[in-house]
């Protein structure tokens, strides 16, 4: 695949079956304007031909002596490289790097997690160990976005309030960072699930219809805020917005009291008709994470419904090497001044 090449480059590859080569090769039929001045201007002018550098205080490179002499042959030595290595600056050459493998282009995909003060339930295990529901998201989240290399990540944190915590971004290591540094009860104690999908819309607007992708996360039901979940769900419709909804928290927990230990559903209050109805009005699915192992099963779901694109872009990166040949001119005129000089000098002193 060459995308990213420049045509001509490329042709230039195809052509040469080599690393090196111009972006404007025809430049190079520039070159002979140097003999043909010389060969058809008129005498009077060729006599006094000189290649002036503005820049140097009375510097110039002879072309012809006086009148009455023939042509230095070493000033036009150095006259025809200095002339055939602007041409070559001009064509711009260019080296030709091995083929690298482009970013893999996917979705502009936010995720919005509920931190309302529900979340701080200790009802899921993490390796074992008892954890709150938000501690779980963070660990299993995190290892989402690290799988989604070629995807625009953003996090939105909801609770009485919904905000960006990290806007649209490749740099998917500074997402989850600010994930991990969610606290439960930043945004309020309350559920604003309408307002949470509201703000995502708001931030997908702008972007592709058919890479706008929203997962977001809850363990209640919508307490807050100041649209509707349904309506914001149809309002994502309108707008190409699919909407992967997440139900979290067990279904039983023990919980100690003064009368002994009693199994109780910590879920009771988990709206998953509204959330189901969400996903179905967006073309996107409802999901229950009761554990670790259902919430890894489910973003893993989300990899496959969501895949990135596999199919990577190849390109061979120039690098410009104008600047040698422009260099090189530069030193024979420095070269130039200096015999001119010299000459001089040896002329005063015979």
């Amino acid at each position: 695949n060459t995308t990213g090449i420049h045509p001509e480059i490329y042709q230039g590859v195809q052509a040469m079956s080599s690393d090196f080569s111009f972006i404007w090769p025809w430049m190079f039929l520039l070159l002979p304007l140097g003999w043909m001045a010389y060969r058809f201007l008129p005498a009077t002018q060729r006599e006094q031909a000189t290649l002036y550098m503005p820049l140097l205080h009375q510097g110039s490179l002879p072309v012809t002596t006086d009148s009455d002499t023939k042509p230095s042959r070493m000033a036009a030595i150095i006259a025809s490289l200095v002339w055939l290595l602007l041409i070559i600056a001009a064509a711009r050459p260019v080296h030709i790097g091995d083929a690298v493998e482009l970013p893999k282009t996917g979705r502009d995909l936010l995720i919005a997690a509920d931190i309302s003060g529900s979340m701080q339930l200790e009802d899921m295990q993490l390796n074992g160990q008892k954890v709150d529901r938000l501690t779980l998201i963070k660990h299993v989240v995190s290892d989402f976005v690290a799988k989604r290399k070629g995807d625009r990540l953003g996090l939105i944190l909801f609770g009485s309030n919904a905000y960006i915590q990290a806007p649209l971004t490749f740099d998917l290591t500074t997402v989850s960072q600010l994930l991990q540094e969610a606290q439960i009860g930043f945004a309020g104690d309350a559920t604003a699930i309408g307002d949470a999908i509201g703000l995502a819309i708001k931030r997908l607007a702008k972007n592709p219809a058919d890479s706008r992708v929203l997962i977001l996360m809850t363990d209640g039901q919508n307490t807050a805020g100041e649209v509707a979940p349904l309506q914001a769900a149809k309002l994502a419709k309108q707008e190409h917005v699919v909407i992967y909804t997440i139900g979290i928290g067990a279904d039983e927990m023990v919980v100690r009291g003064f009368f002994g230990s009693q199994k109780v559903d910590p879920s009771q209050d988990l709206d998953e008709n509204t959330l189901t109805a969400i996903a179905n009005i967006t073309g996107g699915k409802y999901f229950r994470a009761r554990n670790q192992n259902e919430l890894n099963g489910i973003y893993d779901d989300i990899d496959k419904m969501e895949a990135i694109d596999q199919k990577a872009d190849m390109v061979r990166p120039q690098q410009a090497l104008f600047y040698w040949p422009l260099g090189g001119a530069m030193l024979l005129v420095l070269l130039s001044l200096l015999l001119r000089q010299r000459h001089n000098i040896r002329g005063i002193a015979s």
